[in-house]
């Protein structure tokens, strides 16, 4: 029996190249007529899950960790090509600021209906590795970098916070101007809206991958 090696974020790439160049070709009977994205989603990561611990040694995430991959800080996300988005457990308004705190491995696909054989094909048409640095907002990140190249204060910090609505009040802005001033973020490339869950959108990490570093394209 071949010894398992433990999972690392390169070897987790790797991995997911061959699993979405195998998975586009199989066809899957309990998917066909499936509208339903998260039961598709579901699919998809049980199937990434099977064929990495086949080759891997690794810890599942839990609810507890709130993402898949804990050991690498890794969350796998699976979204439609129709509308590639998702949503995030909201940690704090800071997240929006200077990313979520862990790296995102995003799978993008665009499911088929077989009638003939009363089965689905999913094609993978993206699929995007971003470090946890870039997982920020891209507007607020680009304004807020647009205030300090032009000289901007803490008050115009402040007052961009408040426009911007982070879910913050006015201590938590205050606080947050100070960290920005003293820590400014890197450039973000999410889109990220506000709700009880962060709502991200990835149609410009998929535009931006392999151009912007930290934004990783896994398939060509």
């Amino acid at each position: 029996m071949t010894q398992k090696v433990q999972l690392s974020i390169d070897s987790m790439k790797d991995a997911a190249k061959d699993f979405l160049l195998q998975a586009s070709k199989t066809h899957v009977k309990h998917l066909y007529g499936v509208t339903d994205g998260k039961a598709v989603g579901t699919h998809v990561e049980h199937a990434f899950h099977v064929h990495l611990s086949e080759m891997y040694d690794y810890v599942v995430g839990s609810s507890a960790s709130g993402i898949d991959f804990p050991e690498i800080n890794v969350d796998l996300k699976v979204t439609s090509f129709k509308k590639p988005q998702s949503s995030c457990p909201y940690q704090n308004a800071g997240q929006k600021v200077y990313g979520l705190g862990y790296s995102l491995l995003v799978f993008v696909y665009e499911k088929f209906d077989d009638a003939e054989n009363q089965t689905a094909l999913l094609t993978f048409k993206h699929a995007v590795f971003v470090d946890k640095e870039r997982t920020a907002d891209y507007q607020t990140t680009y304004g807020l970098h647009q205030i300090i190249k032009n000289q901007g204060n803490k008050d115009d910090i402040v007052a961009f916070l408040e426009d911007k609505d982070l879910p913050l009040d006015e201590v938590g802005r205050d606080l947050l101007a100070d960290k920005i001033i003293q820590q400014p973020p890197q450039q973000g490339f999410l889109t990220i809206s506000n709700a009880q869950q962060w709502r991200l959108a990835y149609s410009r990490v998929v535009a931006e991958a392999g151009k912007v570093a930290g934004v990783e394209k896994l398939l060509e």
